[in-house]
């Protein structure tokens, strides 16, 4: 069976997907992209220009922090960690998430009306 194309990046989903990934613990973008890809069975992908604009808008904001540091590969790279507002803004980002969930949900699968 062929494997389904990459969904789109949904408008606003990306802060809080990169967020999740960094509660595991410091990553550098490419830990980052593992990290959700593997977490969605490839199915979701994030281009490189649209994660590092998404980091430095986060690290702008106050919720994640950077530092460099040496790769598995021997390699300098960035790592970004989440600080405890971007903990803060996760939580936040995740319920609004799930509430918009159960409303869309409710009008894809209407209750029948009695």
């Amino acid at each position: 069976m062929p494997r389904a194309q990459p969904l789109a990046l949904l408008q606003g989903s990306l802060d809080v997907r990169v967020l999740k990934a960094l509660l595991t613990g410091p990553q550098h973008g490419y830990g980052i992209t593992v990290w959700i890809r593997a977490c969605t069975d490839g199915e979701l992908e994030i281009e490189d220009g649209a994660l590092y604009q998404a980091l430095h808008r986060l690290e702008h904001k106050g919720w994640v922090q950077a530092a460099w540091g040496v790769s598995d590969n021997n390699r300098r790279a960035r790592y970004y960690k989440l600080t405890r507002a971007g903990r803060k803004r996760l939580a936040a980002e995740t319920r609004k998430w799930e509430a918009t969930v159960r409303v869309i949900s409710r009008v894809l699968k209407p209750r029948r009306a009695t």
